[in-house]
């Protein structure tokens, strides 16, 4: 609710405060509970080395950002940003921490997948390497040695850069597998992606065919899909090669097969290219098939949005990433929110500070999660 219906409601049990007050207790002074929104980050991403990660949009001060939305099954956090770009993810997955650069090898092998003209790939390799450099030190480096560098150019760099020191840094977990839809800026930053089959398939329920038989076409093609995409569910519950074979083989025949209804035959096509990101599931049956998980979790930030509509400061946003965080994860966790922050107003101690509580819960709850799938 707004903070004038929180006022209203406190005089009418009997309380009095100005709005001024309410607004600093609401977000002011909680060092101690955004130190449990970092353990809690970090324990959930030690807990399995697959995350859900979405993104929705926000306000703050009437300027456009971006909310962050990382979890799986037993946590969930919030981050609020000024962009969504690679670098912007890349920095949520790591605690918003200032990004720092390092050109080795990976650099290298990064730099491969995108536009990047060869004379500045091997001017690269003749820069300091295994250096770990700070964005101004990096960036002092490019405008050193090269100057001629397009806006576009740099910024490729710089991510191949940035995603390089963050699979070699040791000081914060590393994501193996996002799984997430198929936006541009997930891509390269882990080792693999898992892309959502309930998102793919909001692409083929976008189509408005206007004659009969090719309303025909799309509603049978989308009868057959998620036939296959049960199939993918019954597969994870018992996985075995010879049934992995044979779904990628239905794979090929359902999104290979000519329908005669052009858009949908183009975007069957689309859906080829991603064959590795759907179907990694066949390789690795513990991972989901869907990111609904991050996409409900972005829903409660929209009511959020629609209610308060905006965050006015830096210092409220990071109140707001903060509880909602908080309540999301005691919620998954079997945690009543009341009780725990009754704990922490009250500082009686039931419920213990450390972060070792949160990975221990995390922890044994998700070894019961993976006995369950």
């Amino acid at each position: 609710m707004t903070q004038g219906k929180l006022l209203e409601f406190l005089e009418d049990i009997g309380i009095s405060m100005s709005a001024g007050y309410l607004s600093n207790l609401l977000i002011k002074n909680h060092a101690d509970f955004e130190t449990e929104k970092t353990e809690v980050y970090l324990s959930g991403l030690e807990s399995s080395p697959w995350q859900h990660f979405d993104q929705t949009a926000a306000r703050v001060g009437g300027v456009n950002h971006t909310t962050n939305v990382i979890c799986n099954p037993l946590y969930t956090v919030y981050l609020t940003t000024p962009k969504k770009d690679r670098l912007t993810v890349l920095k949520g997955l790591q605690n918003n921490k200032e990004l720092e650069f390092i050109l080795n090898q990976l650099t290298s092998e990064l730099l491969r997948n995108f536009p990047l003209p060869n004379k500045y790939q091997d001017a690269l390799k003749l820069l300091p390497q295994e250096t770990v450099l700070n964005s101004e030190q990096f960036n002092t480096l490019l405008d050193t040695y090269l100057p001629k560098l397009g806006s576009q150019q740099r910024t490729r760099i710089m991510e191949a850069a940035a995603i390089a020191f963050y699979h070699q840094q040791t000081d914060w977990p590393v994501v193996q597998t996002l799984v997430c839809d198929d936006a541009p800026q997930f891509k390269l930053l882990t080792d693999n992606i898992a892309l959502c089959w309930v998102h793919e398939g909001r692409h083929y329920k976008k189509l408005s065919p206007f004659i009969a038989c090719h309303q025909t076409i799309l509603k049978d093609f989308l009868d057959d899909f998620w036939k296959y995409y049960r199939k993918l569910l019954v597969y994870r519950d018992s996985p075995c090669q010879e049934q992995a074979d044979e779904l990628k083989s239905e794979f090929w025949t359902l999104f290979s097969t000519e329908s005669g209804y052009q858009q949908l035959d183009e975007r069957k096509r689309l859906t080829r290219m991603k064959i590795s990101e759907l179907l990694l599931v066949l390789e690795h049956p513990e991972l989901p098939l869907h990111n609904n998980p991050a996409e409900l979790a972005a829903r409660t930030m929209v009511q959020r949005r629609n209610i308060s509509y905006a965050t006015q400061t830096v210092e409220g946003t990071q109140a707001w990433d903060t509880f909602m965080s908080l309540v999301a994860t005691t919620r998954q966790l079997g945690i009543s929110f009341f009780e725990y922050i009754r704990d922490r107003i009250s500082q009686v101690g039931n419920i213990p500070y450390e972060g070792n509580y949160y990975s221990g819960k995390i922890c044994s709850q998700f070894f019961w999660f993976v006995m369950d799938a």
